[in-house]
């Protein structure tokens, strides 16, 4: 069931228990992660943090704690399934949900004693209605007749036959009906479950808890920023759910500062700074040289087609356009001239609308740590997944999510930037792949979608073997692919993307992303079409990820499920 009032019926709850914090690999569950740390801290609640990467793990991780703990709360994962079915868990284990995944299971939606769901109400929900989907008047029916008959045993025959008819009938009508109501509750179902999509940001949710209780400081409030901005960079929600979500941060932001500037510490060295930007959109450019970060930015590289020559003159016509020497533009930033660097923002975006770049610039928020480090929210998203997502040494997945939660940390600054420069090797690598890709027309139009698939041995292959890493490449590819087709019917399709999971099981990863389009409402609809196909075709996949749209498949299969997609989508 949703919870109203999450401070009464979740906080105070579980203030005074042991606590089990599920929390699934995405920045988002991260920060939201990092705020209900700070908050059990202050009133020293004893928790137990549990990373799980997939719906495998969170049932290893359940069966190993279930034992010790009441409670268990879930961090963007559970909400959309029928977490009771899959756990098994027993009458007294208590599950509080906050999870962006949409839509959530029904079952849990009116499951009133075990399920607590801290999800915004105001989110576009859509929920059935509880008599749409559960009926519970049949077997009273059924159990009425049966007595009824029994009853009239010692009557005349004729009298009995008579009676039979008519309970015949009211069976058959009443059989009849629950055919219909059934008929009508899979497709309300079909309706209501058809598209997956993601709701508020879970640190969101938790640093208001954090406001409600009067406890929420500086730190929480920039990881709410962070879990915000990662949803957007991801492309999780619609501009318009991002721009909204913003204001509301910039006023807590306002207040933030605003209760500062009367304390003293408002300037010690050490003091952290939350500012609202209207900042530009090139990944990365504070800690990379200019033109690097022109180069690797989707937005950017999208727009010149840096991939084509004709791109790569427009650039320099573009660096030409606004005056700026080549040797500032390919320094490190920190290091440009400081006349430069001062109006550097303003100069941009003038050149940009004159090249078409018209939305160059995005509301986000900034941070100083100190004097001297100044991050933006986008910085932080990328470095952080990076260390998720980590491919360097053969670490473990809780390794890296260790690293990453670290990083988040404003006393680990070192992590942050060595986060930054594997984002850096990504993000080239993501731009390398795109170009290879369109240059040698690796994206193919299968009927209903476009279809892309890595072979093994391509370059940085070994990157997207990770969820974020290919889902991030195939919104840049098909953004890319939109850009540089002629054909208009192209540029409508949604994209499936497959890259080589692990060779020696002889798996891939399978991602599939809803249309480029501008008024995109983020709906992806392959969760659904992956499970039918490979349900139709028996072919060996796994369904392991939060995200319905991402699944695993082993390489044999990977020609039959496609034709199977192509048919069911058709």
């Amino acid at each position: 069931m949703f919870v109203t009032d999450i401070r009464k019926e979740f906080y105070e709850v579980v203030a005074n228990q042991r606590v089990a914090l599920l929390v699934a690999s995405d920045i988002d569950a991260l920060c939201a992660c990092k705020v209900l740390q700070a908050l059990f801290h202050c009133d020293q609640v004893p928790y137990t943090l549990v990373p799980v990467a997939g719906w495998q793990d969170l049932g290893t991780s359940f069966l190993e704690h279930k034992e010790q703990f009441k409670y268990f709360v879930l961090i963007n994962c559970g909400a959309n399934v029928d977490l009771l079915e899959m756990l098994q868990p027993d009458d007294d284990s208590i599950f509080f949900i906050c999870d962006t995944h949409r839509p959530v299971d029904v079952v849990n939606v009116y499951n009133d004693s075990q399920i607590k769901l801290l999800i915004k109400q105001d989110d576009d929900l859509g929920v059935p209605s509880y008599d749409e989907i559960f009926r519970d008047d049949d077997e009273e029916e059924e159990g009425e007749d049966s007595g009824n008959e029994s009853d009239e045993g010692s009557e005349p025959s004729g009298k009995r036959r008579r009676f039979d008819e008519g309970a015949v009938e009211r069976r058959i009508e009443r059989q009849r009906e629950k055919r219909e109501w059934e008929a009508r509750r899979r497709e309300i179902l079909f309706d209501y479950e058809q598209f997956e999509y993601h709701g508020t940001s879970a640190a969101i949710m938790f640093f208001e808890l954090a406001w409600m209780l009067t406890k929420d400081t500086k730190d929480m409030l920039w990881w709410a920023v962070i879990g915000l901005t990662d949803q957007w960079i991801h492309d999780k929600i619609t501009h318009m759910k991002y721009v909204t979500d913003i204001a509301t941060m910039q006023r807590h932001v306002s207040r933030h500062n605003h209760r500062n500037e009367d304390e003293e510490n408002s300037l010690s060295i050490d003091c952290m700074r939350i500012s609202f930007e209207y900042d530009l959109r090139l990944t990365l450019y504070q800690h990379w040289s200019l033109y690097d970060s022109i180069c690797n930015s989707c937005y950017t590289s999208c727009h010149f087609k840096l991939w084509t020559l004709n791109g790569q003159k427009k650039l320099q016509e573009f660096l030409a356009d606004m005056g700026l020497p080549l040797k500032q533009v390919r320094q490190k930033f920190i290091s440009m001239d400081l006349s430069i660097k001062e109006n550097l923002r303003d100069v941009i975006e003038e050149s940009s609308n004159k090249y078409g770049m018209k939305d160059i610039r995005i509301q986000t928020f900034g941070v100083h740590f100190g004097f001297k480090n100044r991050f933006l929210a986008s910085d932080m998203v990328h470095s952080t997944t990076a260390l998720l997502e980590s491919t360097e040494k053969d670490e473990s997945d809780t390794d890296n999510f260790i690293k990453a939660l670290d990083s988040l940390s404003r006393s680990n600054l070192e992590r942050l930037h060595s986060g930054m420069d594997l984002a850096k090797k990504k993000l080239m690598a993501i731009q390398q792949t795109v170009a290879s890709c369109i240059c040698t027309n690796l994206i193919l139009s299968q009927g209903p979608f476009l279809y892309c698939y890595l072979m093994e041995g391509t370059p940085d292959v070994k990157l997207f073997s990770k969820p974020m890493a290919l889902t991030l490449l195939s919104k840049y590819l098909l953004k890319a692919f939109v850009h540089s087709t002629r054909n208009k019917r192209c540029k409508l399709l949604p994209l499936i993307m497959a890259a080589p999971k692990d060779v020696e099981k002889g798996t891939i990863l399978i991602v599939g992303i809803p249309p480029e389009t501008e008024t995109s409402d983020k709906k992806n609809f392959f969760g659904r079409a992956f499970e039918k196909a490979a349900e139709n075709t028996s072919s060996r996949s796994l369904h392991d990820h939060f995200d319905t749209s991402i699944i695993e498949l082993k390489t044999e299969d990977r020609s039959k499920f496609l034709d199977a997609l192509i048919t069911l989508l058709s």
